[in-house]
């Protein structure tokens, strides 16, 4: 069964194209490394939080911390990002 989507695209093929693979690659994320590098902070702390308010705050304060250059790299690192991405032609790049 083909769905409207598809059929809507095909029938405006001459003004968009479709790339053959999905446009939400986690490769493509930069939120994932984020959530990476929160998840070391959090577990190398110690004591480590014990309830759910001071996971909350150790979320928080490790969020409000993340080292400007966290930003900056991930951000440097988006073409690379998609130029792994389109050789891998969409599957998993190894970012």
């Amino acid at each position: 069964m083909r769905s409207s989507v598809c059929a809507w695209f095909e029938e405006h093929q001459d003004v968009y194209t479709v790339r053959p693979w999905p446009a939400n690659s986690p490769d493509l994320n930069p939120i994932e490394n984020l959530w990476d590098h929160l998840d070391r902070v959090v577990r190398a702390m110690d004591p480590q939080p014990r309830n759910l308010a001071q996971l909350a705050t150790a979320l928080a304060s490790a969020w409000l911390n993340i080292p400007m250059n966290t930003f900056r790299n991930l951000i440097d690192s988006l073409p690379a990002r998609l130029a792994a991405v389109r050789s891998a032609k969409g599957g998993y790049s190894g970012f």
